[in-house]
């Protein structure tokens, strides 16, 4: 890889990987020849300066080569690309790359696996409920202590390292940011892992963390103001938003290869009108969405914001692979629906990038605040009392409120 010009939405350039992809699926974990392979193509560099090994590839290249290999594998995709581009980024955007190159380095080298531990077990989407929690570990020197449990994070299985967002105790006097990024040494007493059975992108560890006093250096805990972060997050937006669009182009390939083999009534499905609709409005959304990602791409490599650009791309790339997976299903008809069978993995891939790294609906509300309809912030309101509809049907209680009403 190292530079050179990828064939878009080609999973040749990692065809090691591709051909695992079923077993990897099948088996829920990601082969360690993947790993191997991966490490020695340098894909994990494309995203970071020569100064911490990485390549520093164009935004087009990088682009390009995570299409492939989420095409090759969308697991090893997922875990791969989440450890080294979106925690890569957030440690060197919100950290000190002079400190914090001893955790980047083995990052970008594929030596160690990170993930981006956000969610908790009763919130998703709404950080006010997070309750994870960082408090100075009260010796000189003791740096601080975690405690809580994050929870749907990819890579939390096997991680060797936790970006985590979390609360910050603050000591009487600290006016600074009430929320952290905190860098967390899994590998250390006062920390638990367990996996959590998903739908698709079945290869990729998927599971939760219990931080039970477990210890972070000083300088591992970064203050950021929590507005700020979703400007780190939306790189992980655009890692799913690829994913999508590398998914839904394996299904139409399938879906193409299926409607000029298989003979229906005399002659290929390709030949039916209903089919060729299917097969054209498929390539034409995914290369709208492909278009869209590579021009996000472009903006973020070139310092501008992007944020919202990216969370439209998110929102459209995800749904339409959604969309262009269910066709393939009903192009292949039964055999799409049969375990094993491409279409079918695909069409689970495919569901769980509409959740993954923020849900599409709570974009939209992004979006529309981004274009000044405001928060969408809730106020109580009773909608019901006013008009008279919260008292039960005439009937249901034998006219008892009439009767109360006349006495």
């Amino acid at each position: 890889m190292n530079g050179k010009q990828h064939d878009i939405a080609s999973p040749h350039d990692f065809p090691g990987i591709q051909a695992r992809a079923a077993q990897t699926d099948a088996a829920g974990r990601i082969p360690s020849q993947n790993w191997k392979e991966l490490a020695e193509s340098g894909y994990q560099g494309l995203f970071h300066p020569p100064e911490v090994g990485g390549t520093a590839a164009g935004p087009t290249v990088q682009a390009e080569a995570m299409e492939a290999l989420a095409r090759a594998c969308p697991s090893t995709f997922w875990a791969a690309t989440v450890s080294a581009l979106l925690c890569g980024k957030l440690i060197s955007t919100y950290g000190d790359l002079r400190e914090h190159e001893r955790l980047l380095r083995p990052l970008v080298s594929g030596e160690s696996l990170s993930c981006f531990a956000v969610a908790e077990t009763t919130a998703g989407s709404d950080a006010g409920t997070y309750r994870t929690t960082v408090r100075p570990a009260g010796t000189p020197g003791g740096g601080y202590l975690i405690q809580g449990e994050k929870s749907r994070i990819a890579n939390a299985p096997c991680a060797d390292l936790a970006v985590t967002l979390a609360r910050r105790e603050k000591l009487p006097g600290d006016d600074g940011p009430d929320w952290c990024l905190a860098f967390v040494n899994l590998r250390q007493p006062g920390v638990q892992r367990y996996e959590i059975p998903h739908m698709g992108l079945r290869g990729m560890p998927w599971g939760g963390i219990v931080f039970d006093d477990a210890h972070v250096a000083e300088a591992d805990v970064v203050p950021v103001p929590f507005e700020e972060l979703a400007e780190g997050m939306a790189w992980g937006w655009l890692l799913v938003s690829i994913s999508a669009v590398a998914v839904a182009e394996s299904a139409l390939a399938a879906s193409v290869r299926h409607a000029r083999e298989r003979v229906s009534f005399g002659r290929p499905l390709a030949h039916m009108e209903g089919v060729q609709a299917q097969i054209a409005d498929s390539r034409a959304q995914i290369d709208a969405a492909r278009l869209l990602a590579h021009r996000a791409a472009g903006e973020r490599a070139a310092g501008r914001s992007a944020r919202d650009l990216i969370a439209m791309l998110k929102i459209y790339a995800t749904e339409m692979a959604v969309e262009v997976t269910t066709r393939a299903v009903q192009i292949h008809g039964a055999t799409g629906v049969t375990q094993g069978h491409e279409v079918e993995r695909l069409y689970r891939d495919a569901q769980m990038n509409v959740i993954g790294g923020f849900t599409t609906n709570r974009l939209r509300e992004l979006v529309a605040e981004g274009m000044g309809l405001g928060p969408a912030v809730y106020e109580p309101f009773d909608w019901v009392t006013p008009t008279g509809l919260g008292r039960d049907p005439a009937g249901l209680d034998g006219f008892a409120h009439l009767a109360r009403a006349v006495s």
